[in-house]
């Protein structure tokens, strides 16, 4: 495989980063508009959409894994669970053999919300990638692996 010439790979960067932020903002927008739908905070929403993916894994969530996945502190957190708690959104659970570990369930309804919502624009999504072959796909996941994992090395402190 031919690497990028050194010259043109910041010029590339540049142009993958305004694509990957112009998704990202898009992203975000539709989250906002999720979120409203469900008359809760965008962060609400998203946490909901967190907790709901982790369960369709097989995987679900504790309150300390979605904190890390939404970088919220644990105070900010458990208000947040407390909200979504109180509008039926979610509940905690402790089904572990530990039973102090708290494992977070979502309402059937955030499912099938979500599938409503999201679901067009998972079918436009899918009608994009079935044009490309499945190991591009998956160079491009890896892809963006790589390139997240270089931006989640902290810069060190500037005091």
């Amino acid at each position: 495989m031919e690497k990028t010439p050194a010259g043109d790979v910041a010029t590339q960067r540049e142009r993958l980063t305004e694509e990957l932020t112009a998704y990202g903002a898009s992203f975000t927008e539709l989250g906002r508009r999720f979120a409203a739908r469900l008359g809760v905070h965008s962060t609400d929403a998203f946490a909901l959409l967190e907790i709901s993916s982790a369960e369709e894994r097989g995987a679900p969530l504790s309150p300390a894994l979605l904190s890390r996945r939404i970088s919220l502190s644990s105070g900010a957190m458990t208000a947040l669970l407390n909200r979504l708690e109180k509008a039926g959104y979610i509940t905690r659970t402790r089904e572990e053999a530990d039973r102090r570990v708290v494992t977070l369930r979502t309402d059937p309804q955030v499912k099938q919300l979500a599938d409503e919502f999201f679901g067009p624009i998972k079918q436009r999504q899918d009608a994009v990638l079935s044009r490309y072959p499945s190991e591009l796909l998956k160079q491009f996941e890896a892809f963006l692996t790589q390139l997240r994992s270089a931006m989640d090395v902290q810069p060190p402190d500037s005091a």
